[in-house]
């Protein structure tokens, strides 16, 4: 791992999901760049003292000096915006794997390059798009490839926060202080760091992609330097228009991703505050509720599902699917086997790729007064 230290929020829960199938094991990690917090929490780790380094670099170059059966498989970047560029290539071009958190790099100069290196090199990227991992989204995204909605015509997806309704990054908030830092986040704050998962969800259940925005965004805490709210008008590749909204200004809410998807023949709602449930609203027919566990049966809803109907697969739980996934597809290759779809079915580069075009295209668009309609920039892929 790199990043993730005693203080971080989300290395806590990458090492909880990582390790939550028993596939994974923490070897080594640089978790910090003050070597002595790095040192620290490799302890609380119970890591042994020589596979905790000071830096990353070094991590890596000593990992790939040691035998393949003792060295580190792949890297767990779970750093600022900034600093996920230059480790992923690193471990890609000293043969490691590589899962890392979005957005995929600080620019989309960036993101492409790392796609050319995964492509050059046959290894193998994950990125952490969460949501994408609850067992009924992947059940919804089974849906509508199945044509059960018929075509899709209309998509609404929001995700409303309220955690940066006030100016928290001066009153000592380390989460908040580098997500609002244009230095360590990049250009977009609100869009870079939930924008993105809305958009992702949305391309992720529909199967389509998003060709054009219009976008408008704001910041409402007065001296800050990124955005903390935007919304958007969606054009998608098959005729589909959407609306996506982001806020981290919406005072109360806390992490109220919903999701609403409409065909020729019906639609499906999910929300995050009740991953368990999907609901599916029918012309000819009545609602229906389908549930994890019992209703849901498609074979990825299975796959992706620990536990017996009526207990809740949560948020780890959703994070362990990317994981395992991941880790699954990496020992099929070690193994000379090829992976199920089952197993391939996690975000990689080239949604890291889209999501930073994302974040490019909603920049450009959300600051513009005179601009109506942006494209996203032509697909490297």
């Amino acid at each position: 791992m790199i990043g993730g230290g005693i203080k971080a929020f989300i290395g806590a829960i990458h090492r909880h999901a990582a390790l939550m199938d028993n596939h994974i094991e923490l070897v080594c990690g640089c978790f910090s760049s003050n070597p002595s917090i790095s040192k620290e929490s490799g302890k609380l780790c119970h890591l042994q003292d020589n596979r905790v380094y000071g830096t990353y670099q070094e991590m890596i170059e000593k990992e790939a000096q040691l035998p393949e059966n003792e060295r580190m498989d792949f890297v767990s970047i779970v750093t600022p915006n900034s600093v996920h560029f230059e480790p992923a290539m690193l471990a890609l071009e000293n043969g490691f794997h590589v899962v890392i958190d979005k957005p995929i790099t600080f620019t989309l100069e960036e993101a492409i390059k790392l796609k050319d290196k995964v492509e050059e090199t046959g290894l193998i990227l994950a990125l952490t798009h969460t949501y994408t991992g609850y067992p009924a989204v992947k059940h919804a995204k089974q849906m509508v490839t199945n044509g059960e909605l018929g075509k899709i015509r209309k998509v609404y997806v929001e995700y409303p926060q309220g955690w940066l309704a006030s100016d928290v990054e001066n009153q000592g908030n380390i989460q908040a202080s580098w997500r609002t830092d244009p230095k360590r986040s990049g250009k977009a704050g609100c869009m870079g760091d939930i924008g993105t998962h809305a958009h992702h969800l949305a391309e992720y259940i529909t199967g389509l992609k998003v060709t054009e925005v219009c976008a408008e965004l704001s910041i409402f805490v007065p001296n800050r330097q990124l955005d903390d709210d935007g919304a958007a008008l969606l054009r998608f590749d098959n005729g589909a228009t959407g609306v996506l909204m982001a806020s981290q200004v919406a005072a109360g809410e806390e992490n109220a991703l919903k999701i609403r998807v409409y065909g020729e023949k019906g639609g499906l709602e999910w929300l995050q505050h009740d991953p368990n449930s999907l609901i599916v609203k029918w012309i000819d027919k009545p609602l229906q509720v389908l549930r994890v566990g019992t209703s849901m049966n498609s074979s990825v809803a299975i796959h992706n599902s620990r536990t017996p109907g009526g207990h809740p697969e949560g948020y780890i739980e959703a994070f362990a699917n990317i994981y395992r996934n991941f880790a699954l597809t990496v020992m099929a290759k070690m193994d000379g086997k090829e992976p199920t779809p089952e197993m391939l079915d996690f975000p990689g580069v080239e949604d890291g790729v889209r999501g930073m075009q994302f974040i490019e295209t909603m920049v450009k668009a959300g600051y513009d007064d005179t601009t109506k309609w942006v494209k996203f920039p032509n697909s490297p892929f």
